[in-house]
């Protein structure tokens, strides 16, 4: 059984941010060769940079940069800023607190509007809402697994339940207890099978691997609180119509966290938007389906993208009972 490589040769050269009392550690992953562009990326809830490392291996030609948002993996949460005239109160660990990160990197960084925004599940609703009020912040939006509706009433409502009863009682447990819950492996074991659809060994044994050595790695509970309740509330269809740039939408066929006439929706609210959609996978493109993922954002960063009517998405899906593609285009194979 071959292992799984994570990121190639590619290294990364690490850089430390003191964004409203937290101290940001980000990732920049030089291009190989001559750069095609720069990415800015948002990872998801519960993860770090690593969540991301795969998709960054096979865009070698782009420039990545990927912080740890605050009160995850080696950054800190967001206490205030001391050096502030007036005693401001730190921004929640939630959508327009993440926000604030993207904006300081933007200034910290020099990162122009030719920039590319990208986001990953609970990294989709920060990105898409930055560039919702930030509008030509960025020149393109890229959204990975896009939550498209909320989590109560989507088509896994009841596996939402059931995360937020886990949720609050390790935050309603003593301390210890409470820790020792929301940092066990064997629920993260059991998340991690329950979103996995590849039937490769070596790649279940990754995706298993990788959660184990970072979705645990959360500062606080209360960190994680504030996290989790923005991830089940917001979502990218609340901000999508306000998205004048060119945005691309990679979707699970079998998403946990969005249907594919969720999904459909979704992309009809973007003034222009195209949706393409992956076979043989769900929440976890970002793992699984690295390469596909990879060649269909290329396709797109490197095409035109000329102005479409509101509700003409271009949108390709693959009808496994007709074998056909429907759509505006035609099916990219996977």
């Amino acid at each position: 059984m071959l292992p799984i490589p994570p990121h190639a040769s590619r290294r990364a050269l690490k850089s430390i941010h003191h964004i409203h009392g937290s101290e940001v550690s980000s990732w920049m992953y030089p291009a190989l060769g001559p750069c095609r562009g720069v990415i800015l990326a948002v990872h998801g809830f519960r993860g770090d940079h690593h969540g991301l490392a795969r998709i960054i291996g096979q865009l070698p030609h782009y420039a990545i940069i990927v912080p740890d948002l605050p009160g995850f993996g080696a950054s800190t949460p967001f206490t205030g800023d001391p050096n502030a005239v007036s005693a401001a109160a730190a921004p929640r660990h939630d959508v327009a607190g993440y926000g604030e990160v993207i904006g300081a990197l933007r200034g910290q960084l020099g990162l122009g509007p030719e920039t590319i925004l990208l986001g990953h599940s609970f990294g989709t609703i920060v990105a898409a809402t930055y560039l919702a009020r930030h509008p030509g912040s960025f020149a393109q939006l890229v959204l990975i697994n896009p939550i498209c509706e909320p989590a109560l009433e989507g088509s896994q409502a009841a596996m939402s339940r059931a995360a937020g009863a886990y949720y609050a009682a390790g935050e309603r447990l003593p301390a210890a207890a409470g820790e020792a819950l929301l940092r066990s492996r064997l629920v993260t074991d059991i998340m991690s099978l329950a979103m996995l659809k590849s039937r490769d060994p070596a790649m279940r044994s990754y995706v298993v691997d990788q959660h184990r050595r970072y979705f645990s790695g959360f500062t606080s509970r209360s960190t994680l609180r504030e996290a989790y309740g923005a991830s089940i509330t917001a979502t990218v269809r609340d901000v999508a119509a306000r998205i004048n740039e060119p945005t691309l939408l990679v979707v699970g066929e079998h998403d946990e966290l969005g249907s594919i006439r969720a999904q459909r929706a979704l992309a009809r609210s973007f003034p222009r938007a195209r949706m393409r959609v992956i076979g043989d996978v769900g929440h976890l493109i970002h793992y699984e389906k690295a390469a596909e993922a990879a060649s269909l954002i290329e396709d797109f960063l490197a095409s035109e993208h000329p102005w479409a009517p509101q509700g003409m998405p271009r949108t390709t899906y693959r009808d496994r009972t007709a074998g056909v593609a429907t759509g505006n285009h035609a099916q990219h194979n996977n």
